[in-house]
């Protein structure tokens, strides 16, 4: 019996990574590189729900395989939901994930509340169809970097329920808490339970 595959809109390895140790190999996660799609897909909207679909739709109409996508933003209470959907562009649009982050201390400078969360939203387009699934990690703001694991705000952010960043744990550790292995465990519920009935 085959491995089913799936398009994995991305070209962000550490998210193919993350995805594959949550899936355990029960797809075949093709990325886009894998797949010989070089572009870059634009995330033109306000919220990670249509920026995932966006991502997903592209890839589906260049391609006519199933696929999904997905978008996650990093929102602070005190910041009114930044950087949310920007969160990769936070410092401008050739910005690296250092200046992001000093960016967010700076504007986190002096305030108590830290509360944060992650969320990912993940946009799956199977035969033609489209569905949507949400992962959600609360947490708060470090006053400083901590760590040098993982990618993005990971060396800032500590999960409810741990004392040490995303960015001091190994990414098993990471799994125990990520909001994309949420999302990404109500999407594999969702494809068994789907494979089942047909």
């Amino acid at each position: 019996m085959t491995t089913p595959s799936i398009i994995f809109a991305t070209n962000n390895q550490h998210k193919a990574d993350e995805i594959r140790q949550v899936l355990k190999g029960r797809f075949d996660i093709i990325t886009l590189k894998d797949a010989g799609i070089n572009i870059d897909i634009p995330e033109p909207y306000d919220t990670l729900e249509e920026n995932a679909s966006e991502k997903a739709t592209v890839i589906h109409s260049l391609t006519g395989s199933n696929c999904f996508s997905e978008d996650t933003g990093l929102e602070v209470s005190a910041l009114n939901g930044e950087p949310g959907v920007k969160s990769a562009r936070y410092a401008g649009e050739d910005a690296n994930f250092d200046n992001n982050i000093q960016k967010l201390l700076l504007n986190m400078k002096g305030i108590t509340n830290r509360e944060a969360q992650f969320r990912t939203v993940i946009s799956l387009i199977l035969e033609g169809k489209e569905y949507q699934f949400e992962g959600i990690c609360k947490g708060h703001i470090t006053e400083q970097e901590k760590g040098t694991n993982g990618f993005g705000y990971d060396p800032v952010f500590i999960p409810e329920g741990s004392l040490i960043t995303f960015g001091e744990m190994n990414m098993e550790g990471k799994a125990t808490f990520s909001h994309r292995k949420k999302a990404t465990q109500k999407l594999i519920s969702f494809l068994n339970s789907y494979n089942g009935k047909n």
